[in-house]
C-alpha cells in the first residue's frame, strides 16, 4: 500500500461561522456542502471532492495534563513562489490573523498560524522538486528562519 495525497482533515470547531470566515473566505476554500443539519460543512480546493471538513461540535473539554487536544496542524499549499508566499502573508495580516512563525525547511517555504479554534496551519509553498527527488533524506534537513 502507497499513501498518495493528503486527501482531507476534519477539525472539531467550536463555531462553524468563524472558521467557514477563515477557511472559505480567507483562505479560498469553496463551500461544497452541509450535512449534519447545518452543523458541519465540507470544503474542496478544487482538487478533490472534498479536503476539509468543519464539524461544530460547541465549548469542548479543556486542555488535557496542560496540552490541547486534537490536531497538531495541517499544511496547505498556496502557490509555487516565494513571492506567492509573501502574498500570502500580507493578505494574512491584512486580515489581522497573527503568523506565529516562518520557516525554511528546504524542500518548502512555510508560513504558521492558527485558525478560530488554534489548530495550527502551515501554508506552504514547495521549493524546486529536483532538491528532494535527487536526495529524499532534503525533507530531514534542519529547520532555517525564513525572512520575507
Amino acid at each position: 500500500m502507497r499513501a498518495h495525497y493528503l486527501g482531507h482533515v476534519v477539525f472539531y470547531v467550536k463555531d462553524l461561522q468563524p472558521s467557514l470566515a477563515f477557511y472559505r473566505d480567507l483562505l479560498g476554500f469553496k463551500e461544497v456542502g452541509r450535512i449534519f443539519n447545518g452543523a458541519a460543512a465540507a470544503l474542496t480546493s478544487g482538487r478533490t471532492h472534498h479536503e476539509l471538513l468543519l464539524i461544530q461540535v460547541g465549548a469542548a473539554p479543556g486542555p488535557l495534563e496542560g496540552r490541547r487536544r486534537g490536531l497538531y496542524h495541517i499544511g496547505i499549499k498556496v502557490g509555487d513562489s516565494l513571492d506567492e508566499l509573501r502574498a500570502a502573508k500580507h493578505e494574512l495580516e491584512q486580515a489581522g490573523i497573527t503568523i506565529d512563525g516562518m520557516s525554511d525547511h528546504t524542500v518548502s517555504q512555510s508560513l504558521y498560524l492558527r485558525d478560530p479554534d488554534g489548530n495550527e496551519i502551515e501554508l506552504y509553498v514547495d521549493a524546486d522538486e529536483s532538491i528532494w527527488k535527487n536526495d529524499p533524506t532534503a525533507v530531514l534537513s534542519p529547520i532555517k528562519p525564513l525572512v520575507l
